[in-house]
C-alpha cells in the first residue's frame, strides 16, 4: 500500500485552498444578498454570478489542495475530460441550490432543497475529481468517511444558503465565509482521509495530464476570475444605493 501525502508542499496548498474556498463563499453570499434585493433579470443575473463564484471557489479549493497530493511509488495524472466535468457539476448543482433559495416561496423548504442540491453537487464534484486520478494502482475508499464527507458537504451548503438569506452586513458575510471555507476544507480532507491506494509499480506511461500541466493553469485562471468578480461586486451599487441615486437625480431635476 502506497504512503499518501496530502500536503507535499507543506502548509502552502492547505492554506491557499482554504483561502480560495473563503473567497468563493464570500462572493457567492454577497451576490445572493444582492439577488434577494433585486427582481426580474437582475435577480437572475446575480444568482448566476453567485452560483459561478461558489462553484468556482469550491472547485479551485479542491484542486489546489490536490496539488499537494502525492502517493509513494507512483506518479499521478488527471483525466482532462472528467476534471472539467467536475467543474461543470459543481456549477450546475450549486446553481440549482442558489436558484431554489432565490425563487423559493417557502423559505424553509427552499433552504433544505437548495442545501441538499448544493451539498450533493459539492460532494459529486469532489469524487468525480477523484475519479479523474490516474495512477499505478487501485484507489479504495472508506465508506463511513465518504458518507461523513457528504453529510459535511450538505450541512455546509445549507449553512451557507441560510447565511445568504439572513445575513446582510459585510462583516457578518466575511465571518460566515470563513466558517464556510473551513467547512468545505473539512469536507475535502475528510474525503481524502477515506482514500487508500494499493500501488502496483509499473514503467508504463500514465494517461492524462500532470497537475502542473493542467490543474495549476486552470486553477490560476479560475482564481483570477474570482478576483475579477470580487472587484465587480465591490464596485457595483447596491439596490439601496441605486434608489438613493435615483432620488437624488429626481430632486436635482425638480424645478
Amino acid at each position: 500500500m502506497g504512503h499518501l501525502d496530502h500536503a507535499a508542499f507543506g502548509w502552502l496548498t492547505p492554506v491557499l485552498s482554504y483561502a480560495m474556498a473563503c473567497i468563493g463563499a464570500a462572493l457567492g453570499l454577497r451576490c445572493t444578498v444582492r439577488a434577494l434585493g433585486a427582481g426580474g433579470r437582475s435577480r437572475r443575473n446575480w444568482l448566476i454570478t453567485a452560483a459561478s463564484a461558489i462553484g468556482t471557489g469550491i472547485w479551485t479549493m479542491h484542486f489546489v489542495a490536490m496539488l499537494g497530493f502525492a502517493v509513494s511509488g507512483t506518479d499521478i495524472r488527471y483525466d482532462v475530460l472528467l476534471t472539467v466535468l467536475s467543474l461543470l457539476v459543481a456549477m450546475v448543482f450549486v446553481g440549482a441550490g442558489v436558484f431554489a433559495v432565490g425563487y423559493g416561496k417557502d423559505r424553509t423548504r427552499a433552504l433544505l432543497t437548495g442545501g441538499l442540491a448544493t451539498g450533493l453537487g459539492v460532494a459529486g464534484m469532489h469524487y468525480l475529481g477523484m475519479a479523474a486520478l490516474r495512477l499505478h494502482g487501485q484507489v479504495h475508499y472508506d465508506p463511513v468517511l465518504v458518507t461523513l464527507s457528504v453529510v459535511i458537504a450538505v450541512a455546509a451548503a445549507t449553512a451557507a444558503l441560510w447565511a445568504g438569506l439572513n445575513i446582510k452586513s459585510p462583516v457578518a458575510v466575511a465571518i460566515a465565509s470563513l466558517v464556510m471555507g473551513a467547512a468545505v476544507s473539512s469536507m475535502h480532507y475528510t474525503g481524502m482521509v477515506s482514500v487508500s491506494v494499493d500501488v502496483a509499480p509499473s514503467g508504463a506511461d500514465l494517461p492524462g495530464a500532470t497537475a502542473m500541466q493542467f490543474i495549476f493553469p486552470l486553477a490560476v485562471g479560475l482564481g483570477s476570475y474570482l478576483f475579477i468578480t470580487a472587484a465587480f461586486v465591490a464596485l457595483s451599487p447596491t439596490a439601496r444605493e441605486r434608489a438613493e441615486y435615483a432620488s437624488a437625480e429626481q430632486l436635482a431635476s425638480a424645478p
